[in-house]
């Protein structure tokens, strides 16, 4: 990172005549007695920003201290003696003192990099507030919608041959060139900044920084690209603007045309999300045999692309459509992460195509927290087949309630869950964790990320544009929030399946076997159309996906213990 130009001149020049005056105002605050309680609102906050600006300066075996704050009372006095009477016992050389001032002038260029950030953020919220339809985005909903398995197959046939021109065209210009490159763990670099962030050591960490920024890139390999998004993370823990760059990214997302793309690009490279989708349809498709009414409740607001399919299956099904279908989104009361014209054009777009195919649909929302959303919210029939579906979203739940007294939310939603006693819940889930602390929070990201990037290094040339924008700006986001911010800013908690497996267990969910003619299915179009190194087993009753051995994905249905399944 860049040193502050303000912190350095204070340092060299500390005793300079231009700079004692400038600093009389302050020094007259430092001697001033407590401010009354009495004071207004404006004054007290003032005063506030005024001593915000000091910053620890020395001068010789003299120091200044910036001002520490009381329940709105200054508190210096005593402070300061004791600081000169500590100053005694330091070491002559002063370089605790040097320490702690090169952290100080670190902090200054930290607020300065802040208020830039927030400008920013200001900036992007006003131009983004009216934004003009974008010309096509109507006609590609619509494609990717209605076009089903065989558009996504024939754009993975797609990335296949640009990728083996690509090869050709590297093998040919081989040994021809001699430019050779330095040979960097960048792997390795990022644990080491991640250890000095986590100990507070921005000097080690910054220096670390600039040698990770120095190799990365968003248009260079798998790791690269990675270092890029993962570098943009720890530059924000080590400036603690965490959160309110999760506020920027909020304000500042791609372009609805951008994230189709990339969403597009997504699907038909690396299958996972189609998986996830067959897997329900075709678990929906046996619990609806000889039954005339279905109702889905689903946790999320990605619904148009996973229930398209199912509703083209319903409408053509042997013995004709049911006799009804509907579907109950339920998210989060948070328009800034979800907003309702998503949601409802989602609904429309669904409508439309149901109506189309000569299916009677309803669509419905409910808009609150997931863990307060029980059976008397959703307007369930007798005879309707109710399905409970979540995919991936459930991760997103806090994985422990911020208040003691308070149940877990997840064991909040599963219980709630149990108690709609839904013919099959189904259930997809990240396979990763948080782990205890930020270190292991992020080996666990690094891991995770690494086979996602490698994934698609492997399938999508590296100079497609969709790639970018999903590496750098759709996962790149979820990269970003995992390092920089903690708490209730986190925006995923992922557990590991097997995790999921007891919890689920525990709240009164019996899980039903995988049925082989689904597994046999999915194994075959994975098989024929993609990449030899995407994972698709079976364990423990949990259908897996991964890269190259890694579990990255995992599915499975579940009733409640008590319950029949058929």
């Amino acid at each position: 990172m860049e040193d502050d130009i303000d912190g350095k001149l204070l340092c060299q020049y500390s005793d300079h005549p231009a700079l004692l005056q400038a600093q009389q105002p302050f020094d007259r605050i430092l001697s001033s007695p407590p401010i009354s309680a009495k004071n207004d609102d404006a004054a007290n906050k003032g005063n506030m920003d005024q001593a915000d600006d000091l910053l620890l300066v020395s001068s010789g075996d003299k120091s200044t201290l910036s001002l520490a704050f009381s329940d709105g009372e200054y508190v210096v006095g005593e402070f300061l003696k004791g600081m000169e009477d500590a100053n005694r016992f330091l070491p002559s050389d002063n370089s605790f003192i040097k320490g702690h001032q090169m952290n100080q002038m670190f902090i200054r260029s930290k607020r300065k990099h802040l208020e830039e950030e927030v400008g920013r953020t200001s900036k992007i919220m006003m131009t983004t507030t009216e934004v003009p339809e974008e010309t096509g985005i109507h006609e590609m909903l619509d494609d990717m919608m209605t076009g089903g398995d065989e558009a996504l197959i024939r754009d993975m046939e797609k990335l296949r041959t640009a990728m083996s021109n690509k090869e050709e065209k590297k093998k040919r210009r081989k040994g021809s060139s001699k430019v050779t490159r330095d040979m960097v763990d960048l792997s390795t670099l990022l644990i080491r900044c991640a250890q000095a962030v986590d100990r507070s050591n921005y000097l080690i960490g910054g220096e670390l920084l600039n040698q990770i920024k120095q190799h990365a890139s968003t248009t260079g390999d798998a790791m690269q690209r990675l270092a890029q998004c993962f570098s943009k993370g720890l530059q924000a823990r080590l400036m603690g603007t965490g959160k309110q760059l999760r506020n920027l990214l909020i304000a500042d997302r791609p372009s609805a045309m951008e994230f189709l793309k990339a969403y597009n690009l997504y699907m038909s490279a690396c299958y996972f999300n189609k998986v996830a989708h067959i897997f329900s349809a075709l678990t929906i498709a046996q619990v609806m045999k000889g039954k005339s009414r279905l109702h889905i409740v689903g946790y999320g607001i990605h619904g148009a692309f996973q229930w398209a399919g199912l509703i083209r299956w319903l409408a053509k099904r042997e013995g004709g459509p049911p006799l009804g279908m509907k579907i109950t989104t339920i998210c989060c009361s948070h328009p800034e992460s979800f907003p309702v014209q998503w949601i409802e054009e989602q609904g429309y777009r669904l409508s439309k195509y149901a109506s189309e195919l000569g299916l009677p649909f309803v669509f419905e929302v409910v808009t609150a927290e997931r863990e307060k959303v029980c059976i008397q919210n959703l307007n369930v029939d007798a005879d309707e087949v109710l399905v409970v579906s979540d995919l991936f979203n459930l991760s997103t739940l806090k994985d422990e309630s911020i208040f003691f007294d308070s149940p877990n939310p997840r064991d909040t939603v599963l219980s709630n869950i149990k108690k709609m006693r839904p013919n099959v819940f189904i259930q997809s889930v990240l396979n990763c964790s948080n782990g205890s602390c930020f270190l292991s929070r992020f080996r666990q990201k690094l891991f995770y990320y690494s086979a996602l990037f490698d994934m698609l290094d492997a399938i999508v040339p590296r100079e497609s544009e969709p790639r970018s924008v999903l590496e750098q700006e759709l996962l790149g986001r979820y990269v970003l929030n995992a390092i920089a911010c903690e708490g209730i800013d986190l925006a995923q908690h992922p557990e590991k399946y097997r995790q999921w497996q007891s919890r689920n267990q525990r709240a009164g969910l019996r899980q039903l076997p995988l049925r082989p003619v689904v597994v046999n299915v999915l194994k075959d179009k994975v098989k024929k159309h993609h990449h030899k190194d995407l994972l698709l087993s079976e364990e423990g009753q949990w259908l897996l996906q991964g890269w190259k051995g890694r579990v990255l994905f995992a599915h499975s249905t579940w009733v409640v213990e008590d319950g029949s399944s058929e």
